[in-house]
């Protein structure tokens, strides 16, 4: 076993050193060539033509294939971390590849997941549940996208490149090397026998042959490279076709959803009032307005207190009788603000007082009283307590 293992790497070594010989040896014929000004062996104008659009396809082919993987996946450091774990998922006997990280995907989870935080009562919540799925639709169409691309398209032209076009690069070197070792073998006429003169010629006509027939092939075949083409272009048809499905039906839901809201009677804010047990041996401490009181079947007696957060009031025990009679049984307003008459007819009120309101004048003014005086008083300086029955 050990005596076939160094025969098989004395063999590769051998292999390796006359390589490096042959390299060496085209060198010097090719500086040979560029110092004594000799002019080579010139090619047909028809090849010189193939070989520069050889040249052109195998640039185009490099720079296509990353520029379509780009397109669809357009993120390096995704590319990257979804190709390590492809890798580690072969190694482990992995059949299920992981899918690259779509945008849409990622936003469609945001907002379907805040859509289901703000549950089903909202209107925004379920509007966003709506939008994060139709992106999640999308996402998964652009992984359908990226298959088709690359089965359809990516692939073949990686196979094109690795395979047609490796060969003909080769066979373009192969010929270089026998056209020098042919030219100079020729300038050595004389030194050189004519047998060894007409075999470099042999070998150089054989390659220039083969390469010139796999280069003709290559780009005579336009029906390959055409019909690639045509599968990418599907395939985006294909995706956009799609998206545009489910971004339409989901402008149609959106667009019911916003005309249902506009529809929807306007909700108008009303403080709730608190309720608090009166004790006649004292007062509660509460932060409130001045409360009013009301009379329970069981006789007890229980102030009612309009709430408005952030306005700390004086503390308050049993109300006054017609406080009671005011808040509960008459239209009737609170003052957020003090308003001082600039006209006469107008009301005079400090913040926090009590309005009963009479009417209201348009959609600016209202109409009320207050301590045995009546007037005009802006909308905007009250929060109504109990509203203004309906016309």
């Amino acid at each position: 076993m050990l005596s076939t293992t160094t025969a098989t790497v004395g063999v590769t070594s051998t292999t390796t050193d006359i390589d490096k010989i042959i390299q060496v040896l085209k060198v010097l014929k090719l500086l040979n060539e560029r110092l004594m000004g000799a002019e080579g062996t010139k090619m047909d104008e028809d090849f010189l033509k193939m070989e520069k659009s050889v040249a052109v396809i195998h640039s185009l082919l490099v720079e296509l294939l990353s520029r379509t993987t780009e397109f669809l996946q357009p993120n390096p450091a995704d590319r990257a971390k979804l190709s390590m774990l492809n890798t580690m998922s072969r190694i482990r006997g992995q059949g299920k590849s992981v899918g690259y990280p779509q945008t849409e995907g990622m936003l469609g989870d945001c907002m379907l997941h805040y859509g289901q935080e703000l549950g089903a009562a909202s209107e925004f919540g379920g509007a966003l549940s709506g939008v994060g799925e139709a992106l999640q639709q999308v996402a998964q169409a652009r992984d359908t996208l990226d298959i088709n691309v690359k089965h359809s398209f990516i692939d073949p032209l990686q196979d094109l490149h690795n395979t047609e076009l490796k060969e003909i690069r080769y066979q373009l070197k192969k010929l270089n090397g026998r056209r020098l070792d042919f030219d100079y073998k020729r300038r050595r006429r004389g030194k050189v026998p004519a047998e060894e003169v007409r075999q470099a010629w042999d070998k150089f006509i054989t390659s220039k042959e083969l390469a010139e027939r796999s280069m003709f092939i290559l780009l005579q075949n336009d029906v390959d490279q055409l019909s690639r083409l045509a599968a990418l272009v599907a395939a985006l048809l294909d995706f956009h076709r799609n998206t545009h499905r489910i971004l339409l039906g989901l402008h149609g839901n959106l667009q019911a959803r916003l005309t249902a809201a506009s529809n929807r009677p306007e909700r108008r804010f009303r403080p709730k009032r608190i309720r608090i047990r009166s004790e006649h041996n004292g007062s509660i401490g509460f932060y409130h307005q001045p409360a009013v009181t009301s009379t329970v079947s069981s006789g007890e007696q229980f102030t009612a207190l309009p709430s408005r957060p952030g306005s700390p009031i004086s503390c308050y025990g049993v109300s006054r009788p017609a406080d009671s009679k005011l808040v509960l049984d008459q239209p009737c307003c609170r003052a957020l603000y003090s308003f001082h008459p600039n006209h006469e007819g107008e009301l005079d009120f400090s913040e926090g007082d009590v309005i009963i309101l009479t009417n209201q004048v348009d959609a600016n003014w209202y109409e009320g009283t207050l301590g045995g005086r009546s007037g005009l008083f802006p909308v905007s300086y009250v929060d109504v307590l109990v509203p203004l029955p309906l016309p």
